[in-house]
């Protein structure tokens, strides 16, 4: 699998998430490079770990700027992390269960939801930020 190439099509113009969301992509394209590996390998569950614990950071801070700026898709949005923690949660109990479909199922999953999230319901507030910007 490609791992992920950042470029300024996946900017959002908020320098702060930009910044997360490159270290979500590293996160990511890290499990890429261990494609092939076991299931019960520590290094997919700390790497689904780590993720697990970046994505809630970037998502408290997203959330936060979005309610503090008065973001109207902001609840919506919130769905989707939810989602995404909740299935990431399921790919936790999988690594414990050993289902060795786990690893490429995981990856698969982070790296297609990342650049939806990105791409599609993230560049939905990239012009309600840069009004607000354009304002001050």
């Amino acid at each position: 699998m490609d791992k992920i190439v950042w470029d300024q099509a996946f900017s959002v113009g908020v320098e702060e998430i930009d910044q997360q969301h490159k270290q979500l992509v590293e996160i990511i394209n890290h499990l890429i490079e261990l494609d092939g590996i076991s299931v019960s390998s520590e290094r997919i569950s700390d790497t689904l770990t780590r993720m697990t614990e970046y994505a809630d950071y970037h998502f408290t801070s997203e959330e936060r700027m979005m309610q503090s700026a008065g973001y109207p898709g902001t609840e919506a949005h919130k769905l989707e992390h939810v989602a995404f923690m909740r299935k990431t949660a399921e790919f936790a109990l999988g690594t414990m269960s050993y289902n060795q479909t786990v690893p490429h199922a995981l990856v698969t999953y982070l790296k297609d939801w990342l650049l939806d999230h990105i791409l599609v319901s993230d560049m939905q507030y990239k012009p309600f930020f840069e009004m607000k910007n354009s304002r001050k």
